[in-house]
């Protein structure tokens, strides 16, 4: 059964973004992002929160807010592998079974996706949870900096298995396409195998760590949600933010 005592939410963190440097610590309404991601998560009352990060300046930001933040490697490969090893550093008697990855540049994150994304762990079936919304602007399919994910929804059904994660998927009909959402959910026994494999030759060409996954015949399901959440991956991403947070 899934608990506030046996979950968690781990958010990784990083300063190595190339298109906004030192992404994590970018002022919104005069705090750090990833304070507002920290403040999010924690708001949620879903599980214990966690920052994974591998900058000393984050790792001040939190701490001075009162959270939980652990130094990691610098050699990750993934967000993933980094939350995995802030879990086993946090959770040395192995209490917590079931964890999200939420990423660090989504500032407005609403709780109704971490516990959307959290819940499609009750199907025991499932090693790895996360988010799709239908796209509505056809120009979206073109760009390479969404990332689709293929799949198929029965009638009336709001969760579906992922077949693939593209970029610029060829040869699929657009309403097999979805856009994905950046937030994972994983069981403790499912995180520890991803980790434990090689990364793929997708996944290294096309940076998506769940293609890892899939070519490991992992179990990804998605959860359709109406609204997309906003990240922050660009300085025209960063101004529309900074609007919608002025407004809340």
């Amino acid at each position: 059964m899934i608990t506030q005592k046996n979950t968690a939410i781990i958010i990784p963190a990083r300063l190595a973004a190339t298109r906004l440097p030192n992404k994590p610590l970018i002022l919104i309404n005069g705090e750090p992002m990833i304070h507002h991601v920290w403040k999010r998560a924690c708001d949620t009352n879903i599980g214990q929160v966690i920052v994974a990060t591998d900058s000393e300046k984050i790792q001040k930001v939190i701490k001075k807010g009162g959270g939980i933040c652990l130094l990691t490697s610098l050699d990750h490969q993934s967000g993933t592998d980094r939350i995995c090893e802030a879990l086993l550093e946090y959770d040395k008697n192995s209490e917590i079974n079931y964890i999200i990855n939420l990423q660090g540049d989504l500032p407005n994150i609403d709780s109704t996706c971490v516990l959307r994304v959290l819940k499609i762990l009750e199907n025991q079936e499932v090693h790895i949870g996360t988010l799709v919304k239908k796209i509505d602007d056809k120009k979206d399919f073109s760009k390479t900096q969404i990332v689709k994910a293929i799949c198929k929804f029965n009638d009336n059904n709001i969760n579906a298995r992922a077949l693939d994660f593209q970029r610029l998927p060829e040869n699929v009909p657009h309403e097999n396409l979805y856009h994905h959402i950046g937030i994972y959910s994983y069981t403790r026994e499912s995180l520890m195998r991803f980790v434990s494999l090689e990364q793929s030759k997708r996944e290294k060409e096309e940076k998506l760590e769940q293609l890892r996954a899939l070519e490991n015949k992992m179990h990804i399901e998605v959860g359709l949600i109406d609204f997309l959440p906003q990240g922050v991956d660009t300085p025209e991403d960063l101004e529309i933010m900074k609007c919608l947070m002025a407004k809340e």
